[in-house]
């Protein structure tokens, strides 16, 4: 069973190696949210992610012999950069097996910090098969994401840092997946203050601890995909999952158009870049998956390893849902004079044209006319609904896209 001293001992290990990651108040989520908002920094731990404190914590528990036969694990990329660090730090063999669609940046860093890596499966669950069949061929020691009580003591010692940081916090919100940052945090956290509300959350696209808490038991579930990769997990740990359920006050989902907003919203108002996973908990504070206000309130920003291919994606979606960013079409007659006579009223609309897109082609488009697509910079909904009126008013048939 896990204790408080194994979580005591878990620190000690890591002094010097693994940060005391900072605890920040945000003013401007205090406001959006009704709590006071403290958020646990661990996208700025080494390697990007809080997974380093429980894979150096298992690593350094290991003896000679289990050293020398090195280690092996699986992951969507956090626990994969985790194990490859601890490992190399004190150089021993290491192998990950990842999914095929880990995040470019997250196999390249995995690789960057010795380790062999190899692409198995289209999903976590197939990568950590896979990785339970290569260790028992090599006979090396399996480090477990989450299902691993010294994984799990690692994790714990945020638990510590939080109440030595903020001891009169009232609720830890924390991401969940495989439940090994969850059980570890919230078995800490009771045991330093059993007043403190611990809650879980995940996504929607993959509720696999929702689905245990339900049936009672981790099972194996049908997810989609997430932009919160890292806890993709469709089926729980049998020993996180007994933690969980005996320490956690309750586990709630969000949708993906929340994690993206809330990922945007810290990028913007925070200057914080923060991982699909990370976004969860105060993404599920602002989208009020809550019945708590006037409560200090922590979230554990659990990760910043995020593929930029992705944050150029959030940035455009969250410009065009704020209204900072439309498209629309119109067809003008293709004469001398008649695109720039369009192109003046959006000027004087204060309107900034970022793309034209003109054909002569089309199924509107009749001889003697041209079709245009229009991209512009707005700043916000009402000023597209002024634009949209105008050119309404001045005789365009317009189409507009969001």
């Amino acid at each position: 069973m896990l204790t408080l001293n194994d979580v005591l001992e878990a620190r000690e290990k890591m002094k010097g190696i693994v940060h005391q990651t900072p605890l920040e108040h945000s003013q401007t989520f205090t406001n959006l949210s009704g709590n006071e908002v403290y958020m646990k920094l661990e996208n700025l731990q080494k390697t990007g992610s809080f997974k380093v404190r429980g894979s150096f914590n298992k690593i350094m528990s290991l003896s000679e012999e289990e050293r020398k036969r090195g280690v092996i694990a699986a992951s969507a990329g956090n626990h994969a950069q985790g194990v490859a660090y601890s490992s190399g730090m004190i150089g021993i063999p290491c192998t990950i097996v990842m999914p095929k669609g880990a995040p470019l940046s997250k196999v390249e860093a995995t690789k960057g910090y010795g380790a062999e890596v190899i692409l198995h499966g289209d999903v976590f669950d197939e990568s950590l098969e896979y990785a339970f069949e290569l260790q028992r061929q090599r006979g090396a020691t399996f480090v477990h994401p989450f299902d691993d009580l010294a994984v799990m003591a690692g994790q714990g010692t945020i638990g510590l840092e939080i109440i030595e940081q903020l001891p009169d916090v009232d609720v830890v919100l924390c991401p969940v997946g495989g439940g090994g940052l969850l059980a570890g945090l919230a078995f800490t956290l009771k045991q330093l203050k059993p007043s403190i509300q611990v809650y879980g959350v995940e996504s929607s696209a993959c509720p696999g601890m929702t689905a245990a808490l339900r049936h009672k038991k981790p099972i194996t579930i049908t997810s989609s995909d997430t932009i919160a990769d890292g806890i993709a997990v469709k089926k729980p740990g049998n020993i996180t999952y007994q933690y969980i359920e005996k320490y956690v006050d309750g586990v709630v989902c969000v949708e993906e158009a929340e994690i993206s907003r809330t990922m945007l919203y810290l990028l913007e108002r925070n200057k914080l870049l923060v991982e699909g996973s990370a976004a969860c908990p105060l993404a599920a504070l602002l989208y009020q998956k809550f019945p708590f206000t006037r409560k200090k309130v922590v979230t554990i920003l659990s990760g910043g390893n995020v593929d930029v291919t992705l944050i150029s994606r959030i940035i455009e979606r969250g410009l065009v849902e704020s209204g900072r960013f439309v498209t629309f079409t119109t067809v003008i007659s293709d004469k001398p004079g008649q695109l720039n006579k369009l192109l003046r009223i959006i000027a004087e609309l204060e309107a900034n044209v970022m793309s034209i897109h003109h054909q002569r082609i089309g199924a509107k488009v009749l001889p003697g006319q041209a079709e245009i697509h229009f991209s512009l910079e707005t700043k916000n909904q009402d000023h597209i609904q002024q634009i949209h009126q105008v050119l309404l008013k001045e005789g365009y048939d317009v189409e507009f896209f969001q």
